[in-house]
């Protein structure tokens, strides 16, 4: 189990984050061999993401599975830290992959989102939890009265 850090923690907003959603819906289910290849496709990069974390921008990660959809939620250090990843060869390979196996069939979905955010333009609360999300991958920082609410948390630039 991970630590689980007793109180109230945030985050310090002192830099720009990019959020990054991205994830899979699986259309058809019985059209397993067009949804497992995009599922597989992401242990991999996941890996290299992790490895490499500081040479290529990425900061922290959380995945979420539902029946049909998963959603992954990452966090960079830059929109141009993303965009580079786009062009690396793990990335194209799965993305060259999936338009030859899937196209515009309609078995599989899949989706991202890309948002950019200020410093000072977040914030985050964190009662009684391991280090998650956004605490994750920034700098976690104990409450303060300056910082009690979230009004307080996005003024503390």
């Amino acid at each position: 189990m991970n630590h689980v850090y007793t109180g109230r923690y945030t985050t310090d907003n002192k830099e720009d984050i990019v959020v990054f959603i991205i994830g899979m819906r699986i259309n058809r289910r019985l059209a397993i061999h067009k949804w497992l290849p995009v599922f597989t496709a992401m242990p991999g990069m996941i890996k290299e993401l992790n490895t490499k974390k500081e040479e290529l921008g990425f900061l922290s990660m959380e995945s979420f599975f539902g029946l049909r959809t998963t959603a992954m939620i990452q966090y960079w250090r830059s929109v141009d830290d993303l965009l580079a990843y786009a062009k690396n060869d793990k990335h194209l390979t799965a993305w060259r992959n999936f338009n030859q196996k899937v196209g515009n069939n309609d078995a599989v979905g899949i989706y991202h989102e890309t948002y950019h955010v200020r410093k000072g333009r977040y914030e985050s609360i964190y009662a009684n939890m391991p280090l998650y999300g956004l605490g994750k991958a920034v700098n976690h920082i104990s409450t303060t009265p300056e910082r009690n609410s979230a009004r307080e948390r996005l003024k503390n630039v």
